[in-house]
Formats: C-alpha cells, sequence, structure tokens
C-alpha cells in the first residue's frame, strides 16, 4: 500500500456553547514536520496531537490549523489555595488585614479558572481533530492507490521496452560478430582464424546489453514487491529508480541501432515520470 504525503482533512463542531473546526493539510516533505495553529494550545493537548500525528505519518509536512470558540456564559472557579497565598502576601507585604474585593485579586493570573475550557479541550476537541486526522489519513491513501497504479503502468511499459530490447539484442550481436569478422578478413587473410575469432567476439560484446537488461529485469521486480507491501517506503523506491536510471542510461549508451536506442530513451523517460509521482510517497 502507497500512502501519499499529500492530503487534507477537516472536521468541526457547532453547539449553543462552543464552535470547533479543524483542518489538516500534508504536502511532500524529507521528513515529519508538524506544524500548530495556534501555538498556544494547552501542553496536554498539543502533546495528544503530536503524538497521534507522529502515530500515523512518517513522511510529510502536516499544517494543522485550529479555530476554537466557546459561546456560552462560561462558568468561572476561584483557585482558593492561590487566594490564600495571594492574601498573606498581601498582609505580609502592605498590612492589609481587611477584607478582599474583587477588584484586589481580578488581575491575579491563574486565579480564576474556566471550566467550560477545561472541558472543552478535554472532550470535544480531541473528538474533533480525530475526525479529521482519520479523513486526511484516508485522503491520503486515496492518491496513494493513484501513484501506485501511474508507478505500476510505467513499470509495464519498461518491461515491454526490456523485452523488445532482449529480442533483438542476440541477433544483432550475432549480425555485429559477421560483419567484424568479415571486414577483418578483408584485411588480415593472413591472420590465425582462431585468434580472429576472439577478435571480434571481445569488440562485440563492448555493445552487448545482456547484463543491462539483467540487472534493469531485477530492479523492476523489486519495483514490484515493494509496492505490493502493506506499508511502501517513497525512499526505497526513489533509491531503485536512481539505479533504474544508471542502467538505463549505460544502455542507451551502448546500442547503436536506432530503434532499440529509441526504447532505451523511452525507458528513460518512464523513470523521471515515476520519480516525479515517488516525490509525493510517505
Amino acid at each position: 500500500m502507497i500512502n501519499s504525503m499529500t492530503g487534507f482533512g477537516l472536521s468541526s463542531f457547532i453547539d449553543k456553547k462552543s464552535e470547533i473546526y479543524i483542518e489538516i493539510k500534508g504536502v511532500n516533505h524529507k521528513f515529519l514536520e508538524i506544524s500548530l495553529k495556534p501555538n498556544d494550545l494547552n501542553n496536554e493537548l498539543e502533546e495528544y496531537i503530536r503524538k497521534l500525528v507522529s502515530k500515523k505519518t512518517v513522511r510529510g509536512r502536516v499544517d494543522i490549523r485550529m479555530k476554537i470558540k466557546t459561546t456560552s456564559n462560561t462558568s468561572f472557579t476561584i483557585d482558593t489555595k492561590l487566594l490564600k497565598r495571594f492574601k498573606k502576601s498581601l498582609k505580609e507585604g502592605l498590612q492589609h488585614d481587611g477584607d478582599i474585593h474583587f477588584r484586589d485579586i481580578k488581575d491575579v493570573p491563574g486565579i480564576f479558572k474556566s471550566e467550560t475550557t477545561k472541558d472543552l479541550n478535554n472532550t470535544l476537541i480531541k473528538k474533533v481533530f480525530n475526525e479529521a486526522l482519520s479523513e486526511f489519513i484516508d485522503s491520503r491513501q486515496i492518491e496513494g492507490t493513484k501513484i501506485k497504479k501511474v508507478l505500476l503502468k510505467k513499470i509495464m511499459q519498461m518491461e515491454s521496452a526490456v523485452l523488445k530490447i532482449k529480442k533483438l539484442n542476440k541477433k544483432n550481436l550475432i549480425k555485429r560478430s559477421k560483419l567484424y569478422k568479415d571486414k577483418a578478413l578483408d584485411l588480415l587473410e593472413s591472420l590465425e582464424e582462431g585468434r580472429l575469432e576472439q577478435e571480434v567476439t571481445l569488440l562485440a560484446l563492448k555493445y552487448d546489453v545482456s547484463e543491462e537488461i539483467d540487472r534493469i529485469s531485477f530492479h523492476l521486480e523489486s519495483l514490484k514487491k515493494e509496492l505490493n507491501k502493506k506499508l511502501c517506503s517513497g525512499k526505497k523506491i526513489d533509491f531503485v529508480l536512481q539505479e533504474l536510471f544508471r542502467e538505463a542510461n549505460t544502455l542507451a549508451v551502448k546500442l547503436d541501432d536506432p530503434k532499440l536506442k529509441n526504447n532505451a530513451l523511452d525507458m528513460k523517460l518512464y523513470i523521471e515520470e515515476m520519480r516525479e509521482q515517488t516525490q509525493n510517497v510517505e
């Protein structure tokens, strides 16, 4: 199975008390990079989101955008421990021993707690995020399936080109050997027959592409195996394609028959098209 690094997920929740909107986008990247906005979420929620994304994805840049609003009258509670410490400091520092009024504590950081916000963070935000993430993962798999079809089609075209070259390679080798031998006989009638055969064979082998064909066939089989794995690696596919391109390039250089050379050049084009697709594979 192939997962694309490109994906999109969206989920929202709206009622009388709150509004939650979460959007997840994925694009190509060498490594996993998670961008989360707003970046002032509480630590517990941010850690939960990052861990879950890291578990579900391997590579790519994942941008998460969250809009959270509470529309109800939020209830507040007072941190009594903090209030006692504040009262003690007030008494010691300012020698204030009277009653504490709202105006005295309204600006003290952390003394008021929003119960609604706490409940929202622990329940609804996670639920909505999981829905968006599920849609995001599904979209990556759908895109990955499309990429797999393209790659398999290109592999079939490669195999067809290899078969054509393989069939004609032996015939061309025999023809080339005979041609060299005839020319050599005209020039070197006195040369020993055995020595002549040896020299002609060595010369003809310079244009033999059997080894390149075998290596290309091996790499194509490796590609198909990787594509059929439960979870294939974009990095490994790209590595195999680099090796394929190297062999196809050598093939194009060694072949001098116009038809065969065109087949080799087509193979290079197929590989480039596959590499372009692979840039989007996780």
